[in-house]
């Protein structure tokens, strides 16, 4: 029951995390929000080290490390997913991936799933299609680049949910920071050059006009990783020099707070129970994190959830209870 709790705890918490990325998206380029906002969540993680026993062991700093690798190398692909391809196929395949990867991981180590818990686990990842699904009018096509790109972040998303998993029960918060210091490192590496290469692009056109490019979804962790519900089919521009007000900073503070509240659901989740239905229970749940995001839009925004949508979070729900009885 603990484990559910938490495991959709930290769906939810990326969920809104994910939202407030996209709202900063609008802005700035995505990267670079991602970027900033996982800078930010070093600092509830340096706190943590004061409140939670933490032990930086050779175990805990190894997987932290992949789970921050993971993470920023998943970010990156799914950026580079969704600028080539639909949104609408792509997003959920990403997703599904996700869910799907520690899920097969648990199964070849020997884990048994009763016929209750496999019913629900497909349940849940049908969720998470129906959830993720988005509107795209933007006409591209779906190339094996794309649904490549895709998949590989899926797969690194659920890398970090594998790797949290084989830390140390009694490392605490200690993983999660050596992966957001690596994730800084890697987004902050992209983020230098994408602003580089934009003002080379600028010097080059006279007047330096302000441009005008997909948007997609900050997705602080990774997992994370993006729903896209906020910024789906609609454009962000980038001026030249980008106005930091006070809301739009906030806005990015929020982001990279949450997003390593979610992490901090996700790790005690995974060592919540012996049980070795755990991993595959956290990896679904953790993938259903577009119910924030639809959400805290539908709230915020106004924007209306779609039938499919409506379905996913009833499907999402109904399987949590079922896992939680199992």
């Amino acid at each position: 029951m603990l484990t559910v709790v938490l495991g959709l705890s930290g769906a939810l918490v990326y969920g809104f995390a994910d939202f407030l990325g996209g709202l900063a998206s609008r802005r700035v380029r995505p990267v670079v929000v991602t970027a900033v906002a996982a800078l930010v969540g070093i600092v509830p993680l340096l706190v943590g080290l004061v409140v939670v026993p933490s032990a930086f062991s050779g175990r805990a700093v190894l997987w932290g490390a992949v789970a921050g690798l993971a993470g920023g190398v998943a970010v990156l692909l799914l950026y580079t997913a969704l600028a080539i391809g639909p949104m609408s196929v792509l997003s959920p395949l990403t997703a599904v991936f996700a869910a799907c990867v520690p899920v097969l991981v648990a199964v070849s180590r020997g884990t048994a799933l009763s016929l209750l818990a496999g019913v629900m686990l497909v349940v849940a990842v049908v969720a998470v299609v129906l959830v993720a699904s988005v509107r795209d009018g933007s006409g591209a096509r779906v190339t094996v680049r794309g649904v490549v790109a895709a998949a590989v972040a899926g797969c690194g998303f659920g890398g970090i949910v594998l790797a949290y998993d084989m830390t140390p029960a009694d490392s605490g918060v200690a993983p999660l920071l050596v992966a957001r210091v690596l994730q800084v490192v890697v987004l902050g590496a992209a983020a230098t050059v994408v602003l580089r290469r934009a003002r080379r692009g600028r010097a080059v056109r006279p007047g330096g006009a302000d441009r005008v490019t997909p948007s997609a979804p900050a997705a602080g962790s990774a997992a994370v990783a993006g729903s896209a519900a906020v910024a789906a089919g609609s454009a962000a521009v980038v001026p030249g020099r980008t106005r930091w007000s006070g809301r739009f900073v906030g806005t990015v503070v929020a982001c990279g707070l949450l997003d390593a509240l979610a992490n901090v659901f996700i790790q005690a989740g995974l060592h919540a129970s012996a049980d070795p239905l755990t991993l595959p229970v956290m990896s679904v749940l953790n993938a259903l994190y577009p119910i924030g995001t639809v959400v805290l839009a539908g709230v915020l925004l106004r924007e209306r959830l779609t039938a499919l949508q409506s379905v996913g979070i009833v499907l999402a729900f109904t399987a949590s209870v079922g896992l939680a009885l199992v």
